[in-house]
């Protein structure tokens, strides 16, 4: 019996000690995980602290209605024609009836906004060009809803839909050409997302823009970029919607869920010796555009219930072009909004019946509630953008050879910014899949996490939680005379 007692207390010793044992170390593996750059901690903390919703943006989803979309696409289609080269003097008929139309219904939404809309007919001579046979006068409507926030009002964010329309020739301007779809649907979603937003303040600027000429050659939207960028108008991202109208494609697909964003990857701006940095480093999947197109999946499948952005790494369709082309071209970021599948029986054709097949691109075949769906993604992505600082300027990583990375860049300028966040994902992953608070610095490094295997990206919080896209950091070229031997040998980092 004492032998059986004996046994039992020094079980009992030894299971006490053991448990001493592992609570003294506890903290000390606690302190020693926290310090490790884990990527599923840091994913972990992103999905937590990302996903508030700003009441502002959810209210502004729920007022985009499908009705006044439909509304507004079957007057457009009712002016008969909206060829650019069309009657302008024609009250009924013609592309100006439909400017005019426009002009007056941005003019009743800017009563809406207590003077802060603006609305104005951007007039010029477009001179005679391969589908403009004579020089003719076009009009861009462009309602601007200024910024609230005096360090952010001169941030520019525009959105835009064509309302020029065409039959099978871009230079008929006598037959019928409805344009339900191309592009009454992305005119009339902006329509309405500056009838919904202008009641509503924002830091930075939107532009609601509606242009012609995108048949003859985006005359439009090229003029409103070219006077941005000779008044060094700072816009940090465009939105154009063009063919948002059908959720049925000509596949016989339908899929009312899905809308594609296309961005383009090597910027069409790009200089020669910017070229040669991308191709030393990589990026070629990280233009502002990218970064713009991320944002607008993770804001808009965050407030708009079931639908899905399709990102699309490509400029536009294949071999296509769209109204955000001239923006690039001049070095802002921009993006097309397109819904997934295509009909091409509804696009530039005459209005027919031939084989049975109905030609002509007619509002019967638009679905307005997806519109209103399409509306709502660009609507929040719109208003988080003009709601969150500024993305960071001279985001860079300093010259040398670490197996940490460090990145460094300017603070930022607004009055309610709460810090900074490093995002970061595998080099073979999409979008952003990591992010990391860092608080309010203008340095940080990532420990243990080398530049080469990973890409970071720096995106601004305000106190309120809004976040701005990501930048990209850039290389700095390295300046000291006396490097290190090993850096010495190792190829340019430009």
């Amino acid at each position: 019996m004492r032998l059986i007692r004996s046994v039992w207390l020094v079980g009992i010793f030894s299971f006490c000690l053991l448990l001493s044992i592992v609570l003294v170390d506890v903290p000390a593996l606690t302190s020693a995980y926290a310090q490790q750059p884990s990527p599923s901690r840091g994913r972990r903390a992103a999905r937590g602290s990302v996903n508030v919703k700003n009441t502002q943006i959810a209210r502004i989803v729920t007022e985009i209605n499908a009705r006044n979309i439909e509304i507004a696409i079957r007057k457009l289609v009712s002016f008969g024609t909206r060829n650019t080269l069309s009657d302008q003097n024609n009250p009924d008929r013609g592309i100006g009836a439909a400017r005019d139309w426009l002009y007056g219904e941005f003019q009743k939404v800017a009563m809406q906004s207590g003077g802060r809309m603006t609305v104005e007919k951007q007039t010029f001579e477009q001179p005679k060009a391969a589908r403009v046979p004579q020089p003719t006068m076009l009009t861009n409507i462009v309602a601007t809803l200024k910024g609230s926030q005096p360090e952010s009002t001169n941030r520019v964010y525009v959105v835009s839909g064509h309302y020029d329309s065409m039959c099978s020739s871009p230079t008929d301007a006598k037959c019928d050409a409805p344009g339900a779809n191309d592009d009454a649907s992305g005119t009339a979603a902006v329509l309405e997302m500056a009838r919904v937003m202008a009641k509503y303040k924002f830091d930075a600027t939107i532009v609601f823009m509606t242009v012609p000429g995108e048949e003859q050659g985006l005359l439009g939207s090229t003029y409103f970029a070219e006077q941005a960028k000779k008044n060094n108008l700072d816009i940090e991202g465009m939105f154009t919607n063009d063919i948002i109208g059908s959720s049925l494609g000509g596949n016989g697909v339908r899929d009312p869920q899905t809308v594609r964003v296309f961005s383009e990857g090597v910027p069409s701006n790009e200089t020669t010796a910017e070229a040669t940095t991308r191709r030393s480093v990589g990026g070629e999947n990280d233009s502002a555009s990218r970064q713009l197109a991320r944002f607008i999946k993770e804001i808009g499948e965050r407030y708009v219930a079931g639908m899905k952005v399709w990102l699309i790494y490509r400029r536009d369709r294949y071999g296509r072009g769209g109204d955000h082309q001239p923006f690039l071209e001049r070095g802002y970021a921009a993006v097309r909004f397109t819904e997934p599948n295509e009909d091409y029986h509804h696009q530039h054709q005459n209005v027919r019946i031939e084989n049975r097949i109905q030609y002509g691109d007619l509002p019967e075949f638009d679905d307005f509630k997806y519109i209103a769906n399409v509306a709502r993604v660009n609507a929040a992505s719109l208003a988080a953008l003009a709601s969150a600082p500024a993305r960071p300027k001279n985001v860079v990583f300093p010259a040398g050879l670490s197996n940490d990375t460090q990145i460094r860049w300017d603070a930022n300028k607004e009055p309610d910014l709460a810090g900074y966040e490093i995002v970061w994902r595998d080099t073979t992953e999409a979008v952003w899949t990591h992010s990391r608070e860092i608080g309010v610095v203008t340095t940080y490094t990532m420990k243990g996490m080398s530049k080469d295997n990973y890409f970071f990206g720096l995106r601004a919080v305000d106190k309120e939680g809004n976040r701005s896209p990501a930048s990209y950091p850039r290389p700095l070229p390295r300046t000291r005379p006396n490097q290190p031997a090993v850096d010495q040998q190792a190829p340019p980092q430009l």
